[in-house]
């Protein structure tokens, strides 16, 4: 949870457009000092946009908006010393080796270069690179090169971390180290702002969120607070062999009645309820025999999907 109630992060009203197209349209959001806050949203959301705006490369096209406490429009400078960013696509300089990158990096924020190699030397054993300092980058696996990113983000010991979809792409190992050292900068009172298609990620590192969809704001809160909110706190999941889509459907009204929302997919059956030992009585009473039954606690991605529906989003903003 958060350390205090300072506030890094004050956005009223944001907005940005691209012509007549208006990509973050009036949203409100505060990021306190040591949390861990996150932007969820299908692509073209405005999660992206927004976080441009907050690292001060993208100017805002109306409402307001603080980041500690200064102007984006006239403290740029001032702002990005104390942000860490990680971006989406890895922008790593492949000519200079692990070690490197962290020092030359480091001299864009005027760190003397004795400094610069001891926090170098510190960092790639925060993210568990000490063993490949002097290899080149491209000789690094994925997962490698986004800790290596992670690393080269906290070389000014930055207060707040904007890291753009920070797993996209790793195996799981290589998510789980990642989650660790995130949740190890939150604890030593980094304050951490990030952007994910990944729901688990969401739950494991956001102390709050907010969905994004078109734009706006949907909803916001803890996962917990989410979940409790928008969805049931389990979901039975229904499966019959050899049922199309259209059967499902026309099966799915028989559940009427049963847990607090039915929702028919095209290879099974959701049922929200808040317990899913009296849905199973409840489908037995009715002589309903699925194939298989899976029942499961509610996640964050249960509520993303019921606020923005299922339908697949391309372009991102």
């Amino acid at each position: 949870m958060p350390l205090d109630n300072e506030i890094l992060v004050r956005a009223r009203d944001l907005r940005k457009r691209y012509g007549n197209h208006e990509a973050v349209r009036g949203v409100d959001f505060e990021i306190r000092r040591g949390e861990a806050f996150g932007f969820l949203g299908a692509n073209g959301a405005g999660k992206s946009t927004t976080m441009r705006m907050i690292g001060c490369v993208s100017e805002p096209s109306g409402g307001h908006l603080e980041v500690f406490d200064l102007d984006p429009h006239t403290d740029g400078p001032a702002i990005r010393a104390r942000l860490g960013v990680v971006p989406q696509d890895n922008t790593l300089d492949t000519m200079l080796t692990v070690f490197e990158n962290l020092t030359v990096y480091a001299g864009y924020f005027g760190i003397k270069r004795r400094e610069a190699k001891a926090k170098a030397a510190e960092l790639l054993e925060f993210v568990q690179l000490s063993a490949r300092a002097n290899d080149q980058v491209n000789d690094l696996s994925g997962g490698m090169q986004r800790r290596l990113a992670i690393a080269r983000s906290l070389i000014n010991a930055p207060d707040l971390v904007l890291l753009d979809e920070p797993t996209t792409g790793l195996d799981p190992q290589a998510r789980h180290l990642v989650w660790e050292r995130l949740f190890q900068l939150k604890q030593q009172g980094v304050s951490i702002l990030l952007t994910t298609h990944y729901m688990d990620e969401a739950e494991q590192l956001c102390d709050r969120l907010v969905v994004m969809d078109e734009g706006r704001i949907i909803a916001a809160g803890s996962p917990r607070e989410l979940i409790d909110t928008y969805v049931t706190k389990e979901v039975v999941e229904l499966r019959f062999a050899g049922r199309h889509t259209t059967a499902l459907a026309e099966l799915a009204l028989e559940l009427d009645g049963i847990g607090g929302q039915i929702e028919p997919l095209p290879d099974r059956i959701l049922v929200y309820t808040d317990d899913a030992e009296d849905t199973a009585a409840a489908l037995e009473a009715r002589d309903i025999r699925p194939t298989s039954v899976l029942d499961r606690r509610a996640t964050l991605e249960d509520v993303f999907l019921r606020l923005t529906g299922r339908a697949l989003v391309e372009d991102e903003a």
